[in-house]
């Protein structure tokens, strides 16, 4: 389902559309004021909240969600969001401060939090599974160290299904089959190349296949791993022509950008859509979302 730009400017004109949007998305159609139990309030002028007409309380749609704190304008975050949902490539900060025309520092703050709701799914994946892993960022100054300076990332695909992803420390036996473990279902079928950090898989519960790059073979029957290489392929192009460079520390979060938008391929929901709920369900960078209430006096 298409979600162009004449529909987001349809439904988001304003901040206090923007606002109002948050209001029913996190406390209903009829908010309900939690001392009184009366169900009228109205906005606040020149604040983000809205105030209880009967007893003055507070209440206050943008308290801890990503939005929380901030003095950007709700149709800018709306609008950032809304960029980021419809580039499988990733907006970088600089684009972003193009387009809001606001500083980097700002920008980068607001990418940053909208990664934050692209958390992966924890449930597991079944099925046909391939897992493979890659090497992101560093610079190769001397070839026979390929790997040299770069951050190692860990994926698993089902077929036809979704991916999950994370950056590891190191392509060790221990580790590959300790993510194999919290990821893939007991019984699935599990395909690799003839990295040894596999061979044990079996002992997780799950049929091993092998093919042998080694020896350059690539497909044999339906024994490959092309799907989580192109998955591989996709992301590296993205980091490379939009974001140029991506520290480590921050690596997992554009990993999860990139699976969260592998994963809503076939969804359809708008991923603009899905991103503004998890912007009212779940938790920002500083912790569990609330229901913040503050009183005002009444005039």
């Amino acid at each position: 389902m298409k979600y162009t730009i004449k529909d987001f400017k349809k439904d988001f004109p304003d901040d206090n559309t923007c606002l109002n949007y948050l209001l029913k998305k996190i406390y209903g159609e009829h908010p309900v004021c939690p001392k009184c139990g009366k169900s009228s309030f109205h906005k606040v002028n020149n604040r983000k909240c809205y105030a209880c007409a009967w007893c003055g309380q507070q209440i206050h749609p943008t308290a801890n969600t990503i939005f929380h704190k901030s003095e950007t304008k709700l149709t800018d975050w709306f609008f950032a969001i809304y960029l980021m949902s419809q580039s499988k490539n990733g907006v970088s900060a600089k684009e972003l401060e193009r387009h809001i025309g606001c500083t980097y520092k700002t920008a980068w703050r607001m990418a940053n939090r909208i990664r934050s709701l692209m958390t992966q799914d924890s449930t597991k994946l079944k099925g046909t599974i391939e897992a493979d892993e890659t090497y992101i960022g560093g610079r190769i100054k001397n070839p026979h160290k390929k790997f040299k300076n770069k951050t190692a990332v860990m994926g698993m695909v089902s077929r036809k299904g979704e991916v999950r992803s994370m950056k590891i420390s190191d392509a060790q036996t221990h580790i590959l089959l300790g993510n194999l473990k919290d990821n893939v279902q007991i019984g699935s079928r599990l395909i690799t190349d003839d990295n040894h950090g596999y061979r044990k898989a079996d002992k997780l519960g799950l049929t091993h296949d092998i093919i042998k790059h080694s020896r350059k073979q690539y497909v044999k029957g339906d024994i490959y791993t092309n799907t989580i290489e192109g998955f591989w392929s996709q992301m590296k192009r993205s980091i490379d022509g939009t974001y140029h460079l991506v520290s480590p520390k921050y690596l997992q979060s554009y990993v999860d950008e990139f699976v969260y938008q592998y994963n809503q391929r076939k969804s359809l929901l708008p991923v603009f859509q899905d991103l503004l709920y998890r912007a009212c369900y779940k938790p920002d960078l500083t912790g569990q979302r609330i229901v913040v209430f503050e009183k005002i006096p009444v005039a």
